[in-house]
């Protein structure tokens, strides 16, 4: 991977998922059928996305309980959740690819470059759970142990943020169909 790009990727990932954004409040069209759809799917990826911050402690010790049992990378697939499913309520295909190409080409460098700063960081015992647990896509197996969620993490993390952006798309959504 090159790693200029990928310091530019995760430079621009916030201000172009905000670009997206806008597009996203320009041109989405939702439906009910397609806010309660997306809007079940988008909920998943928050709850994952908040559970995953419970286990998280940054830089300070590899995160492999709860979630992370399953997949190394629980926040960008919760992350990608949420995109698709705001993407299904917005009710427009171009809103679904532009997401699409937005984590592929910001997203996944990202998570290139936190998977090689992991490994210098904790070493082989990064090795070793990389070895057991996929990247990205979750291998649900019983987890063996480890710390509990922790709401002082999750407030930490400021994953709380997540969740109340979560209930403003959906809240701007449903006000979107009423004023139709």
């Amino acid at each position: 991977m090159d790693s200029a790009y990928a310091a530019w990727a995760a430079r621009w990932r916030v201000p172009l998922g905000f670009l997206l954004g806008v597009a996203y409040v320009v041109f989405c069209r939702p439906t009910v059928k397609l806010l309660i759809a997306g809007g079940a799917v988008a909920a998943a990826g928050s709850a994952l996305r908040a559970y995953a911050a419970g286990h998280l402690a940054k830089n300070q010790r590899l995160a492999m309980s709860g979630p992370y049992a399953w997949t190394r990378n629980p926040l960008y697939l919760g992350s990608a959740l949420m995109g698709a499913g705001f993407a299904v309520a917005g009710g427009r295909w171009i809103l679904a690819l532009a997401s699409l190409v937005l984590f592929a080409a910001i997203y996944w460098p990202v998570i290139r470059r936190e998977e090689e700063y992991l490994r210098r960081e904790f070493g082989e015992a990064y090795d070793g759970y990389a070895q057991r647990v996929p990247l990205f896509l979750p291998r649900f197996r019983r987890p063996a142990g480890g710390e509990k969620f922790q709401w002082k993490q999750y407030r930490k993390n400021h994953e709380y943020e997540a969740f109340l952006g979560y209930l403003a798309i959906m809240i701007f959504l449903a006000f979107r169909i009423w004023l139709r």
